[in-house]
């Protein structure tokens, strides 16, 4: 009797302890059908390995393939300003006028200086005609017919420094009309009618710039040199010469229409910068383009096989950029990763911390979604089909 007792006992144990355990398995299955159930909808994506073109963005300086300071070769007032800035002039066009009064004077007096000296050599000629004359007949010793001659020789020397003379001042008389060496544009003018003008002057004139074509001058660093040249294995003529087509960004963010061509590089490295001038050229058949402005030089490069994730999809912290990957639950796990300094401005080459079939969410990120969320994956491809159809509706 008593051992029926006791397994009656055990069987009703053994079938409590199993309803306790079956109690717990559903409630702890509920509990997590109802989070799974109350995670936010979050669109991802698996990583994976594609092409991208992307470019190396420099700044860059923009001057005229010629750019022309005007200065004075003679002292004056200027009389007169016959341009405006800005204003597209002709090789040979006048531009400013000094005062020309006391170089007209010179020139005047430089003609009477060679008339004098003209009369002077013709006095001088017939007096040595006449000495050698008389010399052949012995009337006068050699001496008288030397001296006649050397007052001729005198008389020519001073006709050849007056002419001289004469040439100088017509020349000075010219620099009164300073005229535009070549074609272009004018540049600022800082001095009017008026102003002194002279050869020591610090401000020059004005600028001519032949805007016809334009050089957009960046900089390379010696790890860029290298590089170019793939540590020296081809010359810097031949890739200069293979370098593709580059672009222009202006100041404004807008691409300007025409490419360039990378026409030089400097084989010597400023000390004090570390880098390296190089010069690209450019067409400015419409002026577009001015002397003194600044941009950017897009020279393009491609990437194959690389991992490539939206930007929106990085937060950062402490200089550092992360990336949420998903883990088996799909929760969260803060992730570092290192990306190329190039980019598209929507995209990342990440070069280390994510690897091929890493989830990771694409939206949210810096807003919704916080380190240890539990989430419901969307796949990127999904969602965007979806509201592509929604829209078609």
């Amino acid at each position: 009797m008593k051992k029926t007792f006791m397994q009656a006992t055990a069987v009703i144990m053994t079938a409590t302890a199993a309803m306790i355990i079956t109690s717990c398995s559903k409630n702890d299955n509920n509990a997590q059908a109802q989070q799974q159930a109350q995670a936010l909808p979050i669109v991802t994506e698996t990583v994976s390995t594609g092409h991208i073109d992307l470019n190396n963005t420099y700044p860059a300086t923009i001057k005229g393939k010629t750019d022309i300071e005007i200065r004075p070769q003679v002292s004056g007032f200027i009389t007169k300003v016959h341009v405006d800035e800005g204003q597209h002039v002709r090789k040979g066009q006048l531009l400013f006028t000094i005062d020309q009064v006391q170089f007209q004077a010179a020139v005047d007096q430089a003609k009477a200086s060679v008339n004098s000296a003209e009369t002077a050599v013709q006095t001088a000629q017939l007096t040595a005609d006449s000495k050698q004359h008389l010399f052949e007949r012995n009337i006068i010793s050699e001496y008288e017919n030397q001296l006649a001659k050397n007052t001729l020789a005198q008389a020519k020397a001073q006709l050849a420094t007056a002419k001289a003379a004469l040439v100088s001042a017509q020349k000075n008389l010219t620099y009164t009309e300073v005229t535009a060496p070549s074609d272009g544009v004018i540049g600022s003018i800082p001095n009017r009618e008026g102003s002194l003008a002279s050869p020591s002057m610090v401000q020059p004139l004005t600028t001519v710039s032949d805007n016809n074509e334009v050089y957009a001058y960046f900089s390379l660093n010696e790890k860029d040199m290298l590089k170019l040249t793939n540590n020296g294995e081809f010359s810097l003529a031949q890739r200069i010469n293979e370098m593709p087509l580059v672009n222009l960004r202006l100041a404004d963010g807008t691409i300007y229409p025409t490419q360039g061509k990378v026409a030089t590089v400097s084989g010597v490295i400023d000390n004090n910068t570390g880098t390296s001038t190089v010069r690209a050229l450019f067409k400015n058949d419409n002026g577009m383009l001015r002397s003194g402005s600044t941009g950017q030089i897009l020279i393009p490069t491609s990437q194959d096989e690389v991992i490539i994730i939206p930007q929106k999809a990085t937060f950062e912290q402490q200089d550092q950029r992360f990336v949420f990957t998903l883990d088996e639950n799909n929760t969260l796990v803060p992730t570092h990763i290192t990306v190329a300094p190039e980019n598209d401005g929507k995209s990342y080459v990440v070069t280390s911390g994510l690897k091929v079939g890493d989830r990771i969410p694409v939206e949210g990120v810096g807003s919704k979604l916080r380190a240890g969320m539990q989430i419901q994956p969307v796949d990127a491809a999904q969602a965007a089909a979806a509201a592509a159809q929604q829209q078609a509706q």
